[in-house]
């Protein structure tokens, strides 16, 4: 099968809806992958990974680190209007971003430090290990680690939504990360990472949560001041 170019996203997710609810995919199974998928309906990978961030957040898949996505449930009742989910568009402006990461994450990365485990805390150091590792050398798997560091984050705050909404907005926010490392640079992201670890490490909740703020407020304040030379440079 070969996807039109018209409404890319929502014909995949048209596919990946019929594969469901006709039974070619069971409950429990691992679906194919990004790149096989890719392959069968000739579009981007992003595409592909935009229609499933909206079946995982319908709660029909679930992507586990490391081992792939996995169907849930046998049937796609209400796949969402475009006008109701986070969309591209919506993540278009990198300030507004970060806004919405300041207020979200904090209280993510409160709640994960009263959930830690050290399964959890070997995740994030080997994403900060990662990110060491690719200092000033290799910015694409730079910020795929730390875009990691904050979705295992999330994903141990134990709340869904939290986890859901963070894996969404990076997901639509893929194609300006690298602007993003542009303008904050590697030495600012590994402090603060390194501090939040700390905190997570020893448990301290409303630490950590402060941490993950002035990361943030920093981000945004960085920003801010880049627009405003940008403006006066115009």
């Amino acid at each position: 099968m070969k996807i039109e170019r018209n409404n890319v996203t929502t014909q995949v997710v048209e596919y990946l809806t019929a594969n469901i609810n006709n039974g070619e995919w069971k409950p429990g199974e691992k679906i194919p992958s990004e790149n096989t998928l890719t392959q069968e309906l000739g579009v981007s990978r992003a595409s592909i990974r935009a229609a499933i961030g909206q079946l995982i957040g319908l709660g029909v898949l679930e992507s586990v680190h490391g081992k792939g996505t996995f169907l849930l449930r046998d049937r796609v009742e209400d796949v969402p209007n475009p006008q109701e989910i986070i969309t591209a568009e919506d993540c278009r402006e990198i300030d507004q971003v970060l806004e919405f990461r300041r207020i979200l994450e904090p209280s993510g990365c409160y709640l994960a430090a009263e959930h830690m485990t050290p399964q959890t805390i070997a995740r994030l150091e080997e994403c900060l290990h990662r990110m060491e590792r690719a200092n000033h050398v290799d910015r694409d798997a730079f910020i795929r680690a730390d875009m990691g560091f904050h979705e295992v984050i999330a994903e141990a705050s134990g709340n869904k939504l939290i986890e859901k909404s963070l894996h969404r907005i990076f997901t639509e926010t893929a194609y300006n990360h690298r602007q993003m490392n542009a303008i904050f640079g590697y030495e600012s992201g590994l402090y603060h990472h390194r501090r939040i670890m700390e905190s997570l490490k020893a448990g301290n909740a409303r630490e950590a949560s402060e941490r993950m703020e002035e990361h943030m407020k920093e981000a945004c304040q960085t920003l801010a001041e880049r627009l405003k030379e940008s403006e006066s440079e115009a």
